[in-house]
């Protein structure tokens, strides 16, 4: 998400401290991703340098110190970042799906592992998220709509895991009618794992 958005909005309820904000965001987002100090603190210095918010007793010692406030430019720029819809990202660009694009490209990698590996950390992630949002109380909306989205999206990436193997399991069948003989590297020659396995990592 854009903390630089997220700092102004928090602003939009008054000034505060740089800790202040950075723990507002937390508790915000239901700590799914906490913000560092050295984050918010960045990130307000450029909203500063943009004309964004102002800080008032500035201190040359202590980057955190004083009160940030927003400017007319900074309630201008949130006004349409809540009036706008939040645009996707394109999904070549993300990591894991470059990752397997590359994996099924590059000769030598073993695509069955790969995938039982970023299947068991994916499921360990979503069993950590989902005992977290166990213990959140029923009034924190905002640290719930957090972490619901959280869970879904890992539940999507297992599904999606899932049909990789899928595709990988018929392209090694299509090259088995066709009779070819395997390569040494190619995607569709490492066989995936079993339901059994895929059941075991999931308990």
């Amino acid at each position: 998400m854009s903390i630089h958005h997220a700092m102004l909005a928090l602003l939009s309820a008054g000034p505060a401290t740089t800790y202040q904000l950075r723990k507002a965001f937390d508790e915000a987002t239901g700590q799914v991703r906490p913000l560092n100090i050295g984050q918010a603190s960045t990130t307000l210095s450029r909203l500063e340098r943009d004309g964004r918010i102002v800080r008032s007793q500035e201190d040359a010692d202590d980057s955190t110190a004083g009160l940030w406030s927003l400017t007319d430019q900074g309630r201008a720029e949130l006004a349409l970042w809540w009036a706008s819809a939040v645009e996707r990202s394109q999904p070549d660009r993300q990591e894991l799906v470059v990752k397997f694009a590359l994996a099924v490209t590059v000769p030598g990698i073993d695509v069955a592992t790969l995938l039982q590996t970023q299947r068991t950390a994916t499921l360990s992630a979503l069993h950590e998220a989902t005992r977290v949002r166990r213990g959140i109380e029923e009034a924190d909306l905002a640290a719930a709509l957090v972490l619901e989205h959280h869970l879904v999206s890992l539940e999507a990436e297992l599904r999606w895991l899932d049909d990789i193997e899928g595709t990988l399991q018929k392209a090694a069948a299509r090259r088995s009618r066709a009779g070819s003989s395997p390569r040494t590297g190619h995607p569709s020659e490492h066989a995936a794992p079993s339901a059994t396995a895929r059941g075991e990592a999931r308990r």
